[in-house]
């Protein structure tokens, strides 16, 4: 099952013993500065956790399942993750 804003929000309300307001607050201000620096173009990290970061795309060249076509996929910018070495032994144990 994955884990929801609305679950973090209560596991952050239940860890710091504040009100569900402060805590949801908490959260909506952290992926808002997050969002906002990655739409400034710049590397979010969090050490321990890993580095959110924007790859630009070069257009290529595709095709349509459905019919076959050739299509042009166009450049886009996509935000990658990678987790830091300490989330991946965790995980990994």
């Amino acid at each position: 099952m994955s884990m929801t804003k609305i679950d973090i929000t209560e596991s952050i309300c239940e860890h710091l013993s504040i009100l569900k307001k402060d805590s949801l607050n908490i959260v909506e201000s952290l992926f808002d500065i997050i969002k906002d620096e990655l739409e400034k173009g710049n590397d979010v990290m969090i050490s321990g956790f890993g580095k959110w970061s924007i790859r630009s795309k070069k257009a290529r060249k595709g095709r349509n399942p459905q019919t076959g076509k050739a299509i042009t996929i166009d450049a886009r910018k996509v935000i990658t993750f990678k987790p830091s070495n300490v989330l991946r032994d965790k995980v990994n144990d």
